[in-house]
């Protein structure tokens, strides 16, 4: 299972690279992991997900990996 979660990152971290916008992905294979949010941030993610084919988790994996990228393109940009 674990070794399935690493590809599907894999996978989802090289299309993020490719297309550098946010977009709700789809909800892959995940491990619950506990993280303190704000309540406003929470209300505000799943306004967005809701009706769509989005975990809270997923939203967020999406999120980081996204200003992950960013930050490594500023990184290539100094």
């Amino acid at each position: 299972m674990h070794t399935l979660i690493t590809i599907c990152n894999t996978m989802a971290l090289q299309e993020v690279m490719s297309m550098k916008n946010f977009k709700i992905p789809s909800t892959p294979p995940t491990t619950n992991k506990c993280i303190r949010f704000p309540n406003d941030v929470i209300e505000q993610v799943e306004k967005e997900i809701q009706g769509k084919n989005c975990t809270f988790s997923a939203f967020v994996v999406e999120a980081v990996r996204v200003a992950l990228a960013n930050l490594e393109e500023e990184k290539k940009a100094d």
